[in-house]
């Protein structure tokens, strides 16, 4: 077996995948997990990831083949190698959904739209600018602000009937900006809905500049799963008629890990057969 081991470390969190590369062409999931940093170093919880998936496999550290690096993880002291996160969150996004030329990556404190290939290949990107407000530390900061737990964001925000307009795209004018709507008594649904609204209408506009204007798009990242979210991105899709199906995965969040192994296999299978190579010549 081709053991290869991907960690990816966010801002809020670190996901940590161990796949079987033996055949290339079809790359098998073998564990995973996903830690909250929650002010814990990211280090241990890249050591604990490691070993944990190794645990549930039923392997050894020494089974290994390549561990492979991405998003902040660069100083991990036991990697083989390190992969930008771009390239990372492309390939695994590309694994999740195959039909993707698109990849969404919304993290805790950026968002990117990237282009891509059948094979994963990065064709054009753009970034939001360095202002929190379309991030997820940004819609953390809001929830707790209105007392809502993180997972019934998105529950809350597609119930809304009346969408209160965020229009400020400064992270602390926002946040004063719903501090207002509060004690004129929005209501919270409706709340969350406009600054879902407003995160979407960036998002579709990045997509827009790479030059995304149809097939599939994988959201990515730690707002992948935000149900409000993905329902404010495809409305936001059919205002500006831009036909991109925007969907998510049940596993998205893994995408940059997931990346990382499989670039990982291929690297080490790179390296031995430049090996080989040589030793034959």
């Amino acid at each position: 077996m081709t053991l290869t081991i991907g960690i990816d470390i966010g801002s809020g969190a670190v996901k940590t995948v161990l796949f079987d590369s033996s055949d290339p062409a079809s790359p098998r999931w073998l564990a995973r997990r996903c830690e909250r940093i929650r002010r814990r170093d990211p280090m241990t919880l890249a050591r604990e990831g490691h070993d944990g998936v190794l645990a549930d496999a039923g392997l050894a550290r020494g089974d290994v083949a390549y561990v492979a690096t991405t998003g902040e993880g660069e100083n991990v002291s036991f990697a083989t190698g390190h992969f930008y996160s771009m390239t990372t969150h492309a390939r695994g996004g590309v694994f999740l959904a195959p039909e993707a030329r698109a990849v969404v990556d919304i993290g805790a404190l950026n968002g990117r739209a990237i282009s891509i290939d059948g094979r994963g290949k990065v064709l054009s990107y753009k970034m939001t600018s360095q202002c929190a407000s379309g991030s997820g530390q940004f819609l953390e900061n809001i929830a707790r602000y209105l007392g809502v737990a993180v997972e019934e964001i998105g529950p809350l925000s597609k119930t809304s009937q009346d969408p209160e307009k965020v229009s400020s795209i400064c992270a602390v004018l926002a946040e004063t900006d719903v501090i207002n709507m509060v004690s004129r008594g929005i209501a919270t649904p409706d709340i969350l809905k406009g600054i879902h609204l407003s995160m979407a209408s960036r998002i579709v506009k990045l997509l827009k500049v790479t030059g995304v204007k149809e097939g599939s798009a994988l959201l990515t990242g730690g707002l992948a799963l935000d149900t409000g979210l993905l329902a404010a991105i495809q409305e936001e899709m059919q205002n500006e008629k831009v036909k991109v199906d925007v969907r998510s995965h049940a596993d998205s969040i893994y995408a940059g890990a997931i990346g990382a192994a499989l670039w990982g296999a291929f690297r080490h299978a790179r390296i031995a057969a430049l090996e080989h190579e040589a030793a034959t010549a």
